[in-house]
């Protein structure tokens, strides 16, 4: 028997203690890899967003959601990339410096952006100063606006001297910093003010306090009327109504609601960005806006983006599952994957199992097979002239039954116990039949 066979043999016999302990090795092998692969699967990814505002507001308020997306051990968790303003983080993003951003629909190259949330709306406040005379665009004929966040707001001024041929009218526009806004309108060097601001009770102070404040005067608010033909055009942009007394309460101011303009803050992402993240993203900051909204009133504008085939910035594919209610568990996504990868294993062990037989038949394919071995030694045996060649017929017998059950472990084709025994008893019979047929006298020795 040759080393390889008793290797075999010796390993069928392990002792029961032995086998428990590699089996419970196995098993805690195969464990310990699915608990690696569960969580290398449910591990929180971190997404860098730019974020910026004239006022810092804005990364305070991404930075609370962030904190929330930690506490509820969401899925997706923020590195907030702080930036001086709404044109920095979109420059931020549009390079590939970040994943996400704050943007405003008006501003910066957005052409790889997909809209995941609206985090606020901002309007157009065109005020004039108390007891002026100026109650709609026309009456701007000859006079310089200041405009806060001039840069910023380039594009809205564009588009209110393009629908109002304010060139023609000889309107300025001239950009002020908050701070200097009061002075100038002391100073007559403005005659009206721009403000995009959202319409929440901070901002809405903050531009009622540059202003005298008495019961019998008060701010003008300008009207955009001309808003909804704007917006057809400069899609960035919807027409909206500032209601009645948004500035003051009694009496209010505007004694009756006022059409503007209003333009978005949207969580914007890249394209690339894996759909089941970005929908699982939007589920946690949409509930973790619920737990800040006290804390920052602006996130009451939180709403879903447009989510049309024709929307003016698409929606993140992402994003609208979560919005349409189409997100699909882990096993509606993988369960092809779960049902097809035992076939697929199964096959490719039988294709290999093949392979293996194939070439270890190539391998044995010079062996003469065992049963025309043992014939041939019988054509041998009756005609072997003395006892020492019949000696070693007897010995190629014991080889070829060695090899025989050597074999057998390796191909199942190899010949049964039972047929080699009856074959090497047969062969035997011929020895000592012949050994007796040698032995006998020959009739001239009589």
């Amino acid at each position: 028997m040759d080393d390889l066979s008793r290797l075999r043999i010796d390993s069928a016999r392990l002792p029961s203690w032995l086998r428990i302990i590699v089996v419970l090795t196995l098993a805690m092998l195969a464990g310990g890899a699915s608990l690696f692969a569960y969580s290398w699967y449910v591990r929180p990814v971190t997404l860098s967003i730019a974020v910026g505002s004239l006022d810092g507001d804005a990364p305070r308020i991404v930075s609370a959601l962030a904190s929330r997306l930690v506490v509820s051990n969401a899925p997706v968790r923020l590195k907030v990339v702080e930036t001086s303003g709404a044109i920095e983080s979109a420059e931020a993003f549009s390079s590939g410096k970040t994943d996400l951003a704050v943007v405003r629909g008006d501003v910066g190259d957005l052409s790889q952006a997909q809209a995941i949330v609206v985090l606020t709306e901002a309007v157009a406040l065109l005020v004039a100063p108390p007891g002026s005379a100026i109650t709609d665009l026309a009456g701007l004929k000859r006079t310089t606006v200041g405009v806060v966040a001039g840069e910023t707001n380039q594009k809205i001024v564009s588009a209110l001297t393009k629908a109002y041929d304010l060139n023609r009218a000889n309107t300025a526009f001239k950009s002020i910093a908050l701070d200097q806004v009061r002075r100038a309108l002391d100073a007559k060097e403005i005659r009206a003010v721009l403000f995009v601001v959202p319409l929440s009770e901070k901002y809405v102070s903050l531009v009622r306090g540059l202003f005298p404040q008495n019961p019998k005067s008060a701010p003008v608010l300008i009207p955009i009327e001309n808003a909804g033909a704007i917006a057809e055009t400069e899609r960035a942009y919807e027409s909206f109504d500032i209601p009645k007394g948004t500035l003051r309460g009694s009496p209010p101011v505007p004694a009756d609601d006022v059409t503007t303009l209003k333009v978005s803050f949207y969580i914007v992402g890249m394209k690339s960005l894996d759909n089941d993240m970005i929908a699982g993203f939007t589920q946690a900051i949409t509930s973790a806006r619920r737990d800040v909204l006290a804390e920052f009133p602006v996130l009451a504008q939180f709403k879903a983006p447009d989510t049309d085939a024709g929307a003016y910035l698409p929606v993140h594919p992402g994003a609208a599952e979560f919005y349409n209610g189409s997100q699909v568990s882990f096993l509606d996504k993988w369960s092809n994957a779960i049902f097809l990868a035992p076939m697929a294993l199964g096959a490719l062990a039988t294709v290999l199992a093949a392979a293996w037989k194939f070439l270890r038949t190539g391998e044995l394919k010079p062996r003469e097979p065992a049963l025309d071995s043992l014939y041939a030694l019988g054509r041998r045996i009756r005609h072997a002239e003395n006892e020492a060649e019949l000696l070693q017929i007897a010995d190629q017998i014991d080889e070829v039954l060695s090899a025989q059950r050597a074999r057998a472990d390796e191909d199942e084709s190899t010949l049964d116990a039972a047929t080699l025994n009856v074959a090497a008893h047969r062969l035997e019979n011929l020895i000592h039949d012949r050994k007796a047929a040698l032995a006998a006298p020959t009739s001239g020795e009589r």
